[in-house]
C-alpha cells in the first residue's frame, strides 16, 4: 500500500538498527499487528534504521517503508565520542521531521514508537519525546544495553524477551521470545527438502548472525580436517551462513573460502553470506552452532533446534552468554566461550562437536527440552498490548 493511501491509519514506527538483531523483532511485531488488525482497520508500519549496509539488506526485501539515520554508537575513544555527539543532534532533527510528517499523514490517528534498542533508538526516542508520541521499549537481551537503560526511564511501557534484573523506573513485563514468521520452520520435512537434505541425512546449521562471525568461520575451516570423517560417516549436510569478512574481505570472498574448504573435504554444504528464509534452515536442522544474540536464541527456542551457542566474545558484560542461559538451564542448548583464535577454538570445540554429531539420543533429549519451554509468541503479546493503548 502506498503511504498516501494510508491516511487516517494508525502508524507504528519501529526504531532500531545496526544489526539484524535490532530489526527482525520489529518485523515480527509488525506482522502480528497486521494480523490482528486485518483490512478493516489497517495500520502503517515504518522502520527507522541506521545507514549501515546490513540494515538495507535486511529491510529492502521485506518491502516495508524505512528511513535511515546516520546515527553512531557511543564509545569512549575521542573520535568515536565526537562522531556520536555530532550524529545525535542530526538524527534527532531528522527523526522529528519524519514524525511530524507521519503525524500529518495520520490525520489524527495515533503515531506510536516502538524502540528496539541500539544506537539508532536513542535519538529517535528523544525526538519522539519532544513530539509527544507514545513510546514502548522492547528489550531483547538479558543484560539491557546503555540505550535501553536510558529509554526505560522515558518509555510508557517496557517489555523484555529475557529475564533481567533491571529495575530502572518501572516494571519490565517479561514476554516469550520475539520471532518473525520467516524464521519459523513450520514443516520439518518440507524444510529438509527445500535445503536439499536427502533421506537419512542429518543437517548441521552454522550461523554468525546477520553480520557473520569471523571466529566461527575460522574455527570451522580449522576443524574440518578432523570433523570431515565424522560428518561423512553420519551423513551430515552443512548449512553455513557466513556473513562478511574481517579486515575488509568481501562476503562473497569469505563464502568462497568456505565453499572450497567443504568441497576439499567432501562435505556437502550450502554457504551464503545472508539467509533470507531462516525458517527453512532452522526447521531442517538437527543441530546448530550459533552466536547467542537474543534473536538467534529465540529462533532456536521457537524451532526446537538443539544448539551450541558461542557468545560474541567482545562484550564486556557477556550479555550473549546470559541470553542463552535459560535454554542451557533447561537442557536444550550448550554454551562455550569463543576463544577467537581458530586453533584454540578447534581444540576446545572439535571433541565436543564429534560427541554431539555421534549422539542422536542426546540431540533428541535436547529437542524435547526445548519443546517443553512452550511457544515463542512474544511478538503477538506485544502487538496486543500496544494496540490496546
Amino acid at each position: 500500500m502506498h503511504p498516501s493511501s494510508r491516511r487516517g491509519c494508525s502508524t507504528f514506527v519501529f526504531v532500531g538498527g545496526g544489526t539484524g538483531g535490532h530489526i527482525y523483532p520489529g518485523l515480527a511485531i509488525g506482522e502480528q499487528l497486521e494480523a490482528l488488525t486485518h483490512a478493516a482497520c489497517p495500520i502503517r508500519r515504518v522502520h527507522v534504521c541506521s545507514d549501515r549496509d546490513v540494515d538495507r539488506r535486511v529491510l529492502e526485501p521485506e518491502g516495508v517503508e524505512y528511513a535511515a539515520l546516520d546515527a553512531r554508537p557511543l564509545g569512549l575513544r575521542p573520535l568515536t565520542l565526537l562522531n556520536f555527539v555530532r550524529s545525535w543532534g542530526r538524527s534527532i532533527r531528522k527523526a522529528r521531521r519524519l514524525f511530524q510528517q507521519l503525524r500529518d499523514e495520520a490525520e489524527g490517528s495515533p503515531v506510536k514508537v516502538i524502540a528496539l534498542g541500539g544506537f539508532v533508538a536513542g535519538p529517535c526516542v528523544q525526538a519522539a519525546r519532544v513530539e509527544g508520541l507514545d513510546i514502548t521499549l522492547v528489550n531483547l537481551d538479558a543484560q539491557p544495553g546503555k540505550a535501553n537503560r536510558w529509554i526505560s526511564r522515558r518509555a510508557a511501557r517496557c517489555f523484555t524477551a529475557l529475564p533481567t534484573s533491571a529495575g530502572y523506573a518501572k516494571a519490565w513485563k517479561l514476554v516469550p521470545p520475539i520471532v518473525r514468521a520467516a524464521a519459523l520452520g513450520k514443516d520439518r520435512e518440507a524444510c529438509r527438502a527445500a535445503v536439499g537434505a536427502g533421506p537419512g541425512e542429518c543437517v548441521l546449521m552454522i550461523t554468525g548472525g546477520s553480520l557473520g562471525a569471523a571466529s566461527i568461520n575460522g574455527a570451522m575451516m580449522t576443524m574440518l580436517p578432523e570433523l570431515a570423517s565424522e560428518l561423512q560417516r553420519g551423513r551430515w549436510r552443512v548449512l553455513h551462513q557466513c556473513g562478511g569478512g574481517a579486515g575488509g574481505a568481501s562476503s562473497d570472498g569469505v563464502a568462497q573460502q568456505l565453499i572450497s574448504a567443504y568441497e576439499r573435504h567432501e562435505v556437502p554444504a550450502t554457504v551464503v553470506p545472508l539467509v533470507r528464509d531462516m525458517g527453512l534452515w532452522w526447521g531442517a536442522s538437527d543441530f546448530a552452532i550459533s552466536r547467542a544474540g537474543a534473536g538467534s536464541v529465540g529462533e532456536a527456542w521457537a524451532n526446537q533446534t538443539p544448539t551450541l551457542f558461542l557468545p560474541y566474545p567482545y562484550h564486556r558484560d557477556e550479555h550473549q552468554r546470559l541470553n542463552a542461559g535459560r535454554l542451557v538451564a533447561h537442557g536444550g542448548a550448550l554454551v562455550e566461550r569463543d576463544q577467537i583464535e581458530a586453533r584454540a577454538n578447534a581444540l576446545t570445540l572439535g571433541p565436543l562437536l564429534v560427541g554431539i554429531l555421534r549422539d542422536h539420543d542426546r540431540r533428541a533429549q535436547m529437542r524435547r527440552a526445548l519443546v517443553a519451554l512452550g511457544p515463542a509468541d512474544g511478538a503477538a503479546a506485544i502487538a496486543r498490548a500496544v494496540l490496546a493503548v
